[in-house]
């Protein structure tokens, strides 16, 4: 298997298909981060930030945009240990965020509020994984998850 961390999408295919309407009901998006040694800002500021230390801003901004959007904070924590599988290269951090649904997800990322702390999101990521998940039908715990 392959793994190609990106910060951006690249493809158009699977930006169209982010654009479709998704799987019904909640959405959970598993992040496998990989930040920068040191920030770096696409528009040249100067800055002695870390990747992590520019990712954390966008992180603790993106809360409350989250919400605005139906959206919560489900779990984050730092990547530790790769106990089973092979990669060049382990990921920094994972973090979890629940939506209502892949509509409500498209339109916080497509938000002014977004489009405006993304930069730091930009400036600190080396790459990610973003994985779309959703809980089977018989998983009652779904509900519990997207209501504290």
């Amino acid at each position: 298997m392959k793994v190609v961390n990106e910060v951006s999408p690249t493809d158009p295919e699977r930006m169209k298909q982010f654009m479709e309407p998704g799987p019904g009901g909640p959405i959970f998006m598993v992040n496998l981060l990989k930040f920068k040694d040191k920030a770096e800002y696409e528009d040249g500021r100067e800055t002695d930030l870390t990747g992590r230390e520019a990712y954390a801003i966008y992180g603790n901004a993106v809360m409350d945009i989250l919400k605005k959007f139906g959206g919560k904070p489900v779990f984050m924590g730092d990547v530790t240990f790769l106990a089973l599988g092979q990669v060049e290269e382990l990921w920094d951090e994972i973090a979890i965020a629940s939506y209502p649904s892949r509509a409500d997800m498209v339109r916080m990322s497509m938000s002014p509020e977004w489009q405006e702390i993304s930069v730091h999101r930009t400036a600190g990521l080396k790459g990610q994984l973003n994985i779309e998940t959703i809980a089977p039908s018989d998983f009652a715990g779904v509900q519990d998850a997207m209501d504290d």
